[in-house]
């Protein structure tokens, strides 16, 4: 290997590596950003908190490395054009795409890596992630009583404190409402004083009272005058401890099997696999449909005559009127009604159908669009950087500031068609191959065209070169004006 060979991809790397933590990291905090009030005050220790991130660090990469792809490429040969590199190597007679090879080969070895990621290790990331976001999202928030205000947290009980000592933790003038009966609020404590503890598995909670009453109604159903005299008993407690049982407040892990049919947990060879068997029951569902409303919903222009087993012709076919006239008027308005509620019927049933047949072709269409999602991230490698590197070289900048406001406005371009050829795809406007690689269509023949024009040397970003023909024209137009004059 010669020696701009290494100096290429050792010039690439750093940027590369930068740039592609930094877009995880930024992913990350958005991440965080869009859920961070669901994580707050439900106690979630760092270990927990620290494996979410991982895994959501690991679903990022198909966003963050076309990115970091693009604007390293950028950087690298707007850099090396700066310092006027390129146009030293072009000179001794490289040409650009022989500068490119050692990159080419670089960016398709991350492409097919790309390519195993998606299938190995991204859906056992979207599993993990997935179902761990759901077992945090169920946890409940910590138990915070704030004095002053019912507290209606925990199942069946409603708790209100008056005052609350935040160096010793001791609640004053205690007011619980205990509905466990599910008979409305007949039953109140109230203490003078108390502490509230959590067991450290999150499970129960202790409730210690000092010098109280507790109030309960007597209901009995077997008497009819308990309403009007609201008999009650009464007792009054130097000290009480009441354990609760708490349900949603601890971490606990949900079965994993249960998130494995999801499209996205899948690998290529399973997404084919599930989408065959669901095109195949589709397909038995719409031809039972299709039959189904020929034989009920419509009647058959010909008939078969049940004796001779000959075709029914117009001589031997009788009308409906000739029928309809022979029955009296109270036949006549039964068989009325009995058409209109076979009418109504089946058109309910056509209805249902058309809605469930929806139902299937929608469900299947997200397995195909995540199969061809599959293979549209190492495609999409190779096509951002046959778009970074020409451009890099052709504006001349490297650094932080020009090639990261040009990547950032291509990389969304990339990002907006992607999410349109998606959305189209769902919802079947598109086919879920014509949707999904929609971006990768359009992004490609930009690629080849800076390519070209950079190894050309085309100052494509000239505004002389763009206004030229247009003051040739306008010079043209004052010339025969001063002739005709």
């Amino acid at each position: 290997m010669k020696r701009f060979h290494i100096y290429m991809i050792r010039t690439y790397i750093g940027p590369f590596f930068m740039t592609f933590f930094i877009a995880v990291f930024l992913l990350l905090m958005q991440f965080l950003w869009k859920y961070i009030d669901e994580f707050v005050g439900k106690g979630i220790e760092i270990p927990v908190m620290a494996q979410l991130l991982s895994y959501a660090s690991v679903n990022f990469i198909p966003m963050a490395l076309p990115l970091a792809i693009l604007l390293s490429s950028i950087m690298t040969f707007g850099n090396i054009s700066e310092h006027y590199e390129l146009v030293a190597l072009k000179s001794s007679g490289i040409s650009l795409l022989r500068i490119m090879s050692p990159l080419i080969i670089f960016i398709s070895f991350i492409s097919i890596c790309a390519l195993f990621f998606s299938n190995y290790i991204l859906p056992i990331a979207n599993l993990k992630f997935y179902s761990l976001l759901y077992d945090i999202r169920s946890i409940r928030p910590e138990i915070n009583i704030k004095p002053g205000i019912f507290y209606n947290g925990i199942d069946d009980y409603s708790i209100r404190v008056q005052r609350k000592d935040k160096k010793t933790n001791i609640l004053y003038n205690i007011m619980i409402y205990d509905q466990t009966q599910r008979q409305g609020n007949i039953s109140l404590i109230v203490a003078d004083s108390g502490k509230i503890l959590m067991t450290k598995d999150k499970r129960y909670l202790l409730l210690t009272l000092y010098n109280g009453e507790k109030y309960e109604e007597v209901r009995n159903q077997e008497q009819t005058n308990w309403r009007a005299t609201h008999p009650h008993q009464k007792d009054k407690f130097v000290e009480e401890n009441i354990t609760i049982e708490l349900n949603g407040f601890g971490f606990n892990r949900t079965d994993e099997s249960l998130f494995t049919d999801n499209y996205r947990m899948l690998n290529i060879w399973q997404l084919q696999h599930v989408e065959d068997s669901l095109q195949k029951l589709y397909n038995q569902r719409d031809s039972l449909y299709k039959v189904t409303v020929a034989d009920v919903a419509f009647i058959k222009k010909l008939q078969i005559d049940s004796l001779s087993g000959k075709r029914a012709t117009r001589d031997t076919f009788i009308h409906p009127d000739t029928i309809y006239r022979a029955f009296s008027k109270s036949e006549k308005i039964q068989l009325i009604q009995n058409a209109l509620t076979i009418a109504r019927s089946q058109a309910s049933y056509i209805s249902f159908s058309t809605d469930e047949l929806e139902a299937r072709k929608n469900y299947l269409v997200k397995y195909k669009v995540e199969y061809h999602l599959k293979f549209t991230l190492a495609f999409a490698c190779l096509i951002l950087f046959f778009i970074g590197a020409p451009l890099g070289a052709i504006i001349r900048k490297g650094g932080l500031g020009m090639p990261v406001v040009v990547s950032i406005l291509l990389f969304i371009l990339y990002y907006i068609i992607s999410l349109i050829g998606e959305k189209f795809a769902k919802e079947l406007i598109l086919p879920a191959w014509a949707g999904i690689w929609l971006s990768s269509a359009v992004l490609f023949p930009v690629g080849l065209f800076l390519t070209y024009k950079a190894a050309s040397d085309s100052a494509i970003f000239n505004i002389d070169l763009y206004l030229e023909p247009f003051r040739k024209f306008i010079n043209k137009i004052l010339k025969k004006k001063k002739v005709e004059m």
